[in-house]
């Protein structure tokens, strides 16, 4: 059994006729920890493209896309759907830490110890956009699971890569917050990469549906011609 890591080398060609492809994978069987969760994936990515992952829980969404990501590392900032906080730092703080590796050791202690003026101000109107403008000062650990699930999307966004991919998202958001959220983070010129549980919001937001299901992926199309039909052999 081979699970291949290689992703094909495509970042720097440029189609006479389309974006620039920056995924790319091969009749590839991707899995962990010895097993294989999908299995012959053939699929390519343009830059600017707005892609939902869909299927059932279990048929592989997080896998393709952590297996992505591994693409792109340097230039992907990931929304974990568990977080990833530092509980006992505050929003501005678990933010920051988007860019902290751009950093020195000691530029970052100093921010920790007192936050700079030249990051509250970039930090602040991100934080604002996603409602937390009253709460950039509080530690992390107090608020409430859909809060801290903005703010993971606020460190993702705060890191300023040219793709961002996100696992369930919106999924501690009530449907008001998360369908604002979507509409932010899918009108940019960034490409996104998302899991999402919501048919609906995966219709309304994202052009092109990577539906799995078995292993494999059973249908990649643009939103518009992703049928009931297909929905329901996809679910059922």
């Amino acid at each position: 059994m081979v699970f291949s890591d290689n992703c094909v080398d495509t970042a720097m060609n440029v189609s006479l006729s389309s974006a620039r492809t920056i995924f790319s994978l091969e009749g590839e069987d991707i899995g962990y920890a010895g097993t294989i969760a999908l299995q012959n994936v053939t699929l390519s990515i343009d830059e600017g493209e707005k892609i939902a992952l869909i299927g059932q829980s279990g048929a592989g969404k997080t896998t393709l896309l952590r297996r992505l990501y591994r693409c792109e590392t340097d230039n992907c900032a990931f929304i974990h759907q568990h977080y990833g906080l530092v509980p006992q730092l505050t929003v501005f703080h678990n933010i920051y830490m988007g860019r902290i590796d751009a950093f020195s050791a000691m530029h970052n202690l100093r921010n920790l110890i007192s936050p700079m003026s030249l990051h509250v101000d970039e930090i602040a109107p991100i934080a604002g956009r996603l409602g937390l403008e009253k709460q950039l000062f509080k530690k992390v650990g107090a608020l409430s699971g859909g809060q801290q699930q903005r703010v993971g999307i606020g460190r993702a966004l705060y890191r300023g890569s040219s793709v961002l991919m996100a696992d369930e998202p919106v999924s501690s958001l009530d449907t008001v917050q998360g369908e604002d959220i979507l509409s932010f983070i899918t009108n940019t010129d960034k490409t996104v990469i998302s899991s999402l549980h919501s048919i609906e919001l995966a219709r309304k937001y994202f052009d092109r549906l990577i539906g799995l299901r078995n292993r494999s992926i059973s249908f990649d199309l643009p939103a518009e011609n992703v049928s009931s039909d297909m929905l329901n052999r996809l679910y059922n």
